[in-house]
């Protein structure tokens, strides 16, 4: 049995634009200057708070840090709810999921830095719920790139890690497949650079998700 482990945002869903629309609204709110796309684009894949402080240029995060991440949590569902704001699946992520459920040697789950609540709704609103088996968000686990999200997957689903492809995006996903001891796979349509996926220890990258199936074997 093998363990296929996606991350959300940037490899699953494109949610950079109401990702980012949020976190410029709370900066505005809290006295600073709107956030460039690129640095919002930088921290997505950490939790909220770490994320904040981060953006902030802080060592840790503080109270304003924490004030900040209310806020952004007290805006996300009307934010979301405009014109434009939507979160679709990239190409190929559909036949994907349906061809992957399709193999009974393999279990699908998420390890994301979206709160409970944002990961159900993205499961929810593309049908995945009933094929994710397992998963852990930023309120269940430390940030990213801590293996917590990797090894509690394994535990309650009774694979090794070694046994087991952590699928994302950022960074901090292919740092966080390795500490776990579990297969990187990084993908190219995500927000972080190809040469910084594989610097950070990437096994493989995929440029579409049709690739990742010759790597799920």
């Amino acid at each position: 049995m093998k363990l296929v482990l996606f991350d959300c945002d940037g490899t699953l869903v494109d949610s950079a634009r109401l990702i980012h629309e949020v976190m410029a609204r709370t900066f505005v709110a809290f006295g600073h200057k709107r956030p460039d796309l690129a640095l919002t684009k930088s921290i997505i894949g950490l939790s909220l708070d770490i994320a904040i402080a981060r953006m902030l240029g802080k060592p840790h995060v503080d109270d304003e840090a924490v004030a900040m991440t209310a806020h952004y949590k007290s805006i996300y569902v009307d934010v979301r709810g405009e014109a434009d704001m939507d979160t679709p699946l990239f190409d190929g992520i559909k036949p994907l999921i349906e061809a992957l459920i399709g193999r009974k040697e393999l279990l699908i789950g998420a390890v994301t830095g979206k709160s409970r609540r944002g990961l159900t709704q993205i499961l929810d609103m593309h049908q995945f719920a009933q094929h994710f088996v397992v998963s852990r968000t930023a309120d269940d686990c430390p940030s990213k790139p801590h293996p917590a999200m990797v090894t509690e997957c394994c535990s309650e689903t009774g694979v090794d890690p070694h046994d087991t492809i952590v699928i994302g995006d950022a960074i901090f996903d292919m740092q966080m497949a390795k500490s776990a001891g579990a297969t990187a796979i990084g993908v190219a349509w995500g927000y972080a650079a190809i040469e910084d996926l594989l610097a950070n220890g990437a096994d493989a990258i995929a440029h579409h998700p049709n690739d990742l199936l010759s790597h799920i074997v």
